[in-house]
């Protein structure tokens, strides 16, 4: 079953947000993960301080393999100081 990566960030550093999207992207593919939306939301009820990305990985596994990957700490490691991230894990539904 599909899982997915939830994520909404404040890049406060755009040449930090640059190196993390350059450590990051690469790390997604290679467990198998893609980027289903990466935009500035359009906001229609509350407040949505900054970005929504959302990644989908063939499961749930792949997806905590992905996160606790050094490829993706390495990444992790660069973003601290400059973009802020709520980040869960949502498992998909299978059609009914």
């Amino acid at each position: 079953m599909p899982a997915y990566v939830i994520v909404e960030a404040e890049v406060h550093d755009e040449a930090i947000g640059l190196a993390y999207w350059k450590l990051a992207e690469p790390s997604i593919r290679q467990y198998g993960g893609q980027y289903l939306v990466a935009t500035v939301p359009e906001v229609q009820e509350g407040d949505w301080p900054g970005r929504v990305i959302v990644l989908e990985f063939p499961d749930l596994d792949q997806a905590r393999t992905w996160y606790d990957s050094p490829e993706y700490r390495a990444a992790r490691e660069v973003r601290k100081t400059g973009v802020k991230v709520r980040l869960i894990f949502a498992e998909g539904m299978t059609a009914t």
